[in-house]
C-alpha cells in the first residue's frame, strides 16, 4: 500500500509541476515582443534541438521507424498546434486562447467516436454540448472586436490537439519525445519563409531560448512521465490549472484583463470538464473495486 501511495504522490507532483511550468507559455509569447512567425520559428527550432538530442538512443529511433507514417501525422498535428497557439495568442486575449484550448479533450472524444468507433458516454455528449455553449460565450466577446481571428486559431489548435490525442490512443506504444521534437522542427520549417529570425533583440532571444530549451521541454517531460504513475484522465485534470494560471500570469504581469464574457464562458467550460473528468474517474474506480470486492468473498 505504501508503495502505491508513494507512486501516486510522485505522479501528482510531476503533473502539477509540469502544467504549472507550461502555464507560463502565453506570458512568454507576449514577453518575447516579436512577430508571431519569429516566435514559431525559434520556439519550434529550439524545441526540436533540445528534445531531438534525447532521441539519439537506438531504441527510440527503431520505434520511430516502425511507426513512420503515424509519427509523421502526429508531428504534423503537433506542429499545427504549436504554430496556431502562438498566432492565437498574438491575435486575441490570452484568456480566450487557454479557455478554448482547454476543450481539447472533448474534441478527442468526438474524434474517438467517429474514427475509432469507440462509444462515447452520455455524460460526455452532455459535456460537449455544455462546452460548446461556453465557447459561444467566449466568442461573443470577440464578435464586436478584433479577436475573432485569434479565437478561430485557438479552436483549430484545440481540434488538432484532440486529433493527436486520438491518434496516440490508437498507438499507445509510440514514443512521445521524438514526435514532439519532429513537431517543433516542422513548425520552424513552415515559419521560416515568413520569419526574420536574425533581426531580434537580445531580450527576445533570451525569452525564446528560455521557452525552447527549458520551459517547453521540461513541461513536456514532467507531464509525460506523470502518466507512468497516474491514469491519463487524472493527468488531464491538471490542464484545468493551465487554463487558470495561464490567464492569471498575463493578467498580473501585463495587466491584460479578461473580458467578462471570457470569464463566464471559461467558468462554464472548466466546470464542465472538471465534472466530466471527475465522473469518469469515479466510474473507473468503481470498475476496479468491483472485481476486488468479488475476490474478497471467495
Amino acid at each position: 500500500m505504501s508503495f502505491s501511495l508513494h507512486g501516486h504522490g510522485r505522479g501528482l507532483v510531476m503533473a502539477a509541476s509540469g502544467v504549472t511550468v507550461l502555464s507560463f507559455d502565453s506570458l512568454l509569447v507576449r514577453l518575447a515582443a516579436t512577430d508571431g512567425w519569429n516566435i514559431i520559428f525559434w520556439r519550434g527550432a529550439l524545441m526540436g534541438l533540445s528534445l531531438g538530442l534525447l532521441c539519439l538512443d537506438g531504441r527510440r529511433l527503431a520505434t520511430l521507424r516502425g511507426y513512420l507514417g503515424v509519427s509523421l501525422f502526429s508531428a504534423i498535428l503537433l506542429g499545427i498546434t504549436s504554430s496556431l497557439f502562438v498566432l492565437a495568442v498574438m491575435n486575441t486575449k490570452v484568456a480566450n486562447v487557454v479557455v478554448i484550448l482547454s476543450a481539447a479533450p472533448l474534441f478527442a472524444a468526438l474524434f474517438t467516436h467517429f474514427f475509432l468507433h469507440d462509444p462515447v458516454a452520455v455524460r460526455t455528449w452532455l459535456a460537449i454540448l455544455s462546452a460548446m455553449a461556453g465557447m459561444l460565450i467566449v466568442f461573443s466577446a470577440s464578435l464586436t472586436g478584433d479577436g475573432l481571428v485569434g479565437d478561430v486559431y485557438a479552436v483549430i489548435a484545440a481540434a488538432a490537439v484532440g486529433g493527436n490525442l486520438t491518434l496516440l490512443r490508437r498507438h499507445p506504444n509510440l514514443d512521445r519525445i521524438p514526435l514532439i521534437a519532429m513537431g517543433g522542427g516542422l513548425s520552424a520549417f513552415l515559419a521560416w519563409p515568413m520569419a526574420t529570425p536574425l533581426a531580434l533583440t537580445t531580450q527576445s532571444y533570451g525569452i525564446l531560448a528560455l521557452m525552447g530549451l527549458l520551459q517547453m521541454p521540461l513541461a513536456t517531460a514532467l507531464i509525460n512521465n506523470a502518466t507512468r504513475h497516474l491514469p491519463s484522465a487524472e493527468v488531464a485534470l491538471f490542464y484545468l490549472v493551465e487554463a487558470v494560471f495561464g490567464t492569471l500570469w498575463v493578467w498580473w504581469w501585463l495587466g491584460e484583463q479578461p473580458p467578462q464574457a471570457t470569464l463566464l464562458g471559461g467558468f462554464v467550460i472548466l466546470l464542465t470538464l472538471f465534472l466530466n473528468a471527475w465522473s469518469g474517474l469515479r466510474e473507473s474506480n468503481r470498475r476496479m473495486v468491483r472485481p476486488l470486492g468479488g475476490n474478497l468473498h471467495l
